[in-house]
């Protein structure tokens, strides 16, 4: 199995393959607009800028579970993350990352690449290096900013 086999919702909670991204460096983030790491999303647009032409794809997943962080409607979020920080990386529907209600991605990835002491995910913005071939290679937590892995993201390139 790998991340191409899933099927995840669009803001309008329409359906979409993750298989479009096949042959695709991934980064996958659980997002959110009211937290104090929001300010991320610049460093991931910078990414998103320099290295979308050699293959790198961005996949941001809203997730309202810390704190309800993640307030808004779907195009509420859109709408906030384009005009604060220009964001043009894919954005899906607001997800959970931990518990019953865990979208089948996340309960994959944390599958493949546990964090510190559990599974869960820990907070906003952790973050999930997928390889040309759909496999977890890395898992960052929240504090690691975008720029800190541009080096491991190159090297998937």
């Amino acid at each position: 199995m790998s991340v191409y086999d899933f099927t995840v919702k669009d803001p309008q909670g329409k359906d979409v393959s993750l298989g479009r991204y096949k042959g695709k460096v991934l980064l996958i983030v659980n997002t959110a607009t009211k937290c104090g790491f929001t300010p991320q999303y610049e460093g991931l647009e910078k990414l998103y800028h320099e290295y979308e032409s050699k293959g790198l794809e961005i996949l941001d997943f809203p997730c309202n579970q810390f704190n309800s962080q993640a307030p808004g409607t779907d195009e509420e979020i859109g709408s906030f993350c384009r005009l604060t920080y220009g964001t043009e990386f894919p954005r899906f529907a607001k997800i959970d990352v931990n518990g019953e209600q865990a979208d089948p991605l996340y309960q994959w990835l944390k599958d493949q690449k546990s964090g510190i002491a559990s599974k869960n995910i820990k907070w906003n913005f952790t973050k999930f290096l997928i390889d040309r071939e759909g496999n977890v290679v890395s898992r960052y937590a929240p504090t690691t900013t975008p720029e800190s892995i541009e080096k491991d993201i190159v090297a998937q390139l």
